[in-house]
């Protein structure tokens, strides 16, 4: 699998959109820590300035070149021929997600001291105050960065799903972007509308969704999760290892 894997962040690294995107993602931050203001920089450096879903957004839209765009155009059918194996370029793909879904994080984290640093956003908090679970506030930030990482992954296993089942770069997008600003909301209805137990019901792969924010807002995400974060990680691991194994199913059965 490895010169697979090569090849695959050969083309991640040369490709513009990937870097040129996490412009956006900066932008974002700094739109959404002058919405926020001064009130919330704790909160802010936590969060990493609330970068989870744009993390997610950039997620989908490089996910989905890496493996519909490749579907789409037909070129996946020249990719399998110099492959070893389908195993080789399923796998190769996936983890090329996964390292730049944790070069997203960490430049997140990045910018989120640049932006402690540089009063004009928000005013610069000590990394050593304790905020949320008594922690210092760099923990804080270290152990939501971590949490996220266990979301955003779970994502992925839902792109690599989409994206082997549909062929349409677009339509990957649109159905991912929906489930990532209507997923957390899907949930509550169907705990709400009380269709069946709420104990079975509260462990559907929509509540997932909700593990960042529960993990640095519990008291608001917990009544409607009805989770515990320990049990809303466990439920997005699991689903995440059912999704992927679901997907690389589809794509060993795939026909190109």
């Amino acid at each position: 699998m490895y010169p697979e894997l090569r090849k695959e962040l050969y083309k991640l690294r040369h490709r513009k959109l990937p870097w040129t995107i996490i412009l956006l993602m900066l932008a974002l931050m700094i739109i959404i820590g002058l919405g926020m203001g001064r009130t919330y920089s704790k909160l802010l450096v936590m969060t990493c300035y609330d970068s989870s879903v744009t993390i997610m957004l950039l997620l989908i839209i490089v996910g989905s070149t890496i493996f519909s765009m490749e579907f789409q155009n037909g070129t996946i059918i020249s990719l399998m021929y110099r492959a070893k194996s389908r195993s080789a370029v399923f796998f190769a793909k996936y983890i090329t997600l996964v390292i730049y879904n944790v070069i997203l994080h960490v430049i997140a984290m990045i910018l989120t001291v640049l932006l402690n640093i540089v009063p004009i956003i928000n005013n610069p908090v000590s990394w050593t105050a304790i905020y949320k679970y008594h922690q210092p506030l760099v923990v804080n930030m270290f152990m939501n960065t971590g949490v996220d990482l266990v979301t955003s992954t779970f994502i992925i296993s839902l792109i690599c799903l989409f994206s082997c089942l549909i062929n349409s770069n677009v339509v990957v997008i649109a159905i991912n972007a929906l489930l990532i600003f209507m997923g957390s909301g899907l949930s509550s209805n169907l705990l709400l509308a009380h269709v069946g137990p709420s104990k079975i019901i509260r462990w559907n792969p929509f509540n997932m969704l909700n593990l960042t924010n529960q993990y640095y807002n519990y008291a608001t995400y917990h009544i409607s999760s009805m989770l515990t974060n320990g049990q809303l990680l466990t439920g997005t691991i699991c689903y995440t290892i059912i999704f992927t194994l679901l997907a690389y199913w589809i794509f060993q059965r795939k026909h190109f």
